[in-house]
């Protein structure tokens, strides 16, 4: 019995720092053919687009499934709904912090590997996301810069990246957000990662430098944050109904353009689970 030629997988660099578009077919991403081809392009890239591949739910399942340990979502559901309508997303309200720039887990033993979404419904405005390669940007930081961070660590909190959102909570609001996982923890301002390479750990829940003095500590996120999301190190995708995109969570940064919290907008999200803390 013969066994079928495997497909060439055909990529094209989107921007020379981030991001490259995958241009094979569904039933080949869904073979699973591809996948360790795929992950490493991902680490190479940090973004991947897949366009107008219209994966249904279950679809993509099983294309999460061939790539790495799929993990399901805090509540056991296998696939997040993105919207801010909290009859749809329970935790609606929480996602308006994903308009700033910010990695997912950064409270959890390890982050997680990688996240998939597929657009469903979209805003008639904004609703774009954007991405911006850490590996990148730290590779291109000036040498005195990576010497003066190299050591530095960073308290990090799910009321930082609440307080984009909301300035002045109250202390109920506070709480409430304590509350959400892990109310900090300590990680260092630069990762390097078991295959040697290093990347920022900035974002916003990313609150005051160990040891500096808090401004001068909030000043050094701020000029970080602004460097890695300068436009060699950032893509915007601007989404199609039945677009797909996967992005490295482990050396990445993302956010959600601007939209009206009222316009329907729904993406689905799957996730790989992480397999490497934060050391």
């Amino acid at each position: 019995m013969s066994v079928a030629a495997k497909t060439r997988l055909v990529a094209e660099q989107i921007k020379p720092k981030i991001g490259a578009r995958v241009l094979v077919d569904r039933r080949a991403l869904l073979s699973g053919e591809h996948a360790a081809d795929l992950m490493d392009l991902l680490e190479q890239r940090g973004v991947l687009v897949f366009p107008e591949v219209n994966f249904t739910e279950e679809e993509q399942i099983a294309f999460t499934n061939t790539l790495g340990k799929f993990t399901k979502e805090i509540f056991g559901a296998q696939v997040y709904k993105v919207s801010l309508d909290p009859t749809v997303t329970a935790t609606a309200e929480y996602l308006k912090g994903a308009f700033y720039w910010h990695f997912d887990g950064s409270m959890s033993a390890m982050p997680i590997r990688a996240s998939i979404l597929c657009a469903k419904v979209l805003s008639e405005t904004g609703g774009n996301t954007e991405f911006c390669n850490t590996y990148a940007a730290y590779e291109a930081l000036p040498d005195d810069d990576k010497r003066a961070i190299e050591k530095l660590r960073v308290v990090h909190s799910n009321t930082s990246a609440q307080l984009c959102v909301e300035p002045e909570p109250t202390l109920d609001q506070w709480k409430g957000w304590k509350a959400v996982g892990v109310g900090r923890k300590e990680l260092p301002l630069v990762w390097t990662h078991r295959s040697g390479r290093k990347s920022l750990v900035i974002g916003n829940t990313a609150y005051n430098v160990v040891g500096m003095d808090p401004l001068e500590g909030k000043e050094l996120l701020v000029r970080l944050r602004d460097w890695a999301t300068q436009p060699q190190f950032r893509y915007c995708h601007e989404w199609t109904v039945g677009d797909a995109v996967m992005w490295d969570n482990t050396g990445t940064l993302h956010r959600a353009t601007q939209y009206p919290l009222d316009s329907g907008r729904l993406l689905n999200r799957t996730k790989l689970e992480g397999e490497e803390a934060i050391v």
